[in-house]
């Protein structure tokens, strides 16, 4: 009988290998996408490995409605249980080996609703690059004419019509025509992100999970969706620090024998995610709001005496982000520590 099947995905076709309850292989066949669910809702429940990759939400989800027991993994975590030349048998082999290890990392299925809302996060990431593009495009173009503009998109916002209205013949008429087009990109993409972001606030405030994240200081509706679309209820991760070094916002140890060494932080996992609590610890330390005075401006203040500024925000990066699993995964809201030094 089969009790673990490990499957290889691919575009049109999908590679299967299933073991018996000894490791031995007694099921090798490659099938369609469409053949897929079908050929394996005729096989009793089993344990079935798949690498989370693209289309690997939605696979998971329909055999999970057939009866087995679906589980993601990271691809690099199943590299290592390859063995011999690289085929598609032999990948699907490795998964198979890899879902049985009980120290195995998994990835948590998610939901259609997680998928759309991350799928409106991609669109705005994909948005507010293009127009950093087009910010950097209309600067290269005015400091080749010798033309500069303080640092940010606001001062260069409102030097434009000065610009491209003077006479001083510094900037060509062609010149003056293309970054006036390049303009109006700027503004055609402001208008997407901001339909974009009232679509995810407007998802966000109909979301418990998200409610809650919120009272997170420096977390609004866009990290709040962002954290959920991501991660869902949290239950994911043991804790919070496992959360914090899936996001990289840990330093990256390369320790040997009794040495430990530490070095830059690691950066892997969700970069997006990522890049929002850096972010949010950076206006945090900016703007010094009230919630975070009442709670965490104790530990910044202790910190910011033996920390750089970019290493406190990192540092206090991190901690948001615990914070945040720790509300989502405990179902409650945030309650800030009063100490006497807050007051």
């Amino acid at each position: 009988m089969i009790t673990t099947i490990g499957i290889d995905i691919g575009k049109n076709t999908f590679h299967l290998i299933g073991l018996d309850k000894r490791g031995a292989i007694i099921l090798q066949q490659k099938v369609s996408r469409s053949q897929l669910e079908r050929r394996l809702a005729n096989i009793p429940r089993c344990l079935i490995g798949m690498e989370a990759c693209s289309g690997a939400h939605h696979i998971g989800r329909q055999l999970i409605a057939v009866g087995h027991d679906v589980r993601l993994m990271p691809a690099q975590y199943v590299k290592p249980f390859l063995k011999g030349h690289k085929n598609d048998y032999r990948d699907a082999e490795a998964i198979a080996e890899a879902v049985q290890r009980p120290t195995m990392h998994f990835v948590t299925i998610k939901t259609p609703e997680q998928m759309d809302l991350l799928a409106l996060h991609r669109v705005r990431s994909r948005f507010v690059s293009q127009r950093t593009g087009v910010i950097n495009q209309i600067r290269g173009f005015l400091i080749e004419r010798g033309i500069t503009v303080r640092q940010g998109p606001m001062p260069l916002r409102k030097a434009l019509p000065e610009i491209l209205s003077a006479d001083t013949g510094v900037l060509s008429p062609r010149m003056v025509g293309l970054i006036t087009d390049l303009v109006q990109e700027w503004r055609r993409l402001d208008e997407r992100i901001a339909a974009v972001s009232a679509e995810i606030k407007a998802l966000a405030e109909q979301d418990d999970g998200c409610e809650r994240l919120m009272t997170v200081p420096g977390v609004g509706p866009i990290i709040s969706s962002a954290v959920v679309a991501a991660i869902g209820n949290g239950t994911g991760f043991k804790q919070g620090r496992d959360f914090g070094a899936w996001l990289g916002l840990v330093p990256k140890q390369e320790s040997t024998g009794d040495r430990t060494i530490l070095g830059k932080i690691s950066k892997r996992g969700n970069k997006y995610l990522r890049t929002l609590f850096v972010q949010a610890a950076h206006v945090i330390l900016a703007r010094r709001p009230s919630a975070a005075m009442r709670g965490l401006w104790p530990w910044i203040e202790q910190a910011s005496k033996r920390l750089h500024r970019n290493m406190l925000a990192i540092a206090l990066a991190n901690k948001l982000a615990r914070i945040a699993w720790a509300v989502l995964a405990r179902g409650g809201t945030y309650q800030p520590r009063i100490t006497a030094h807050a007051a």
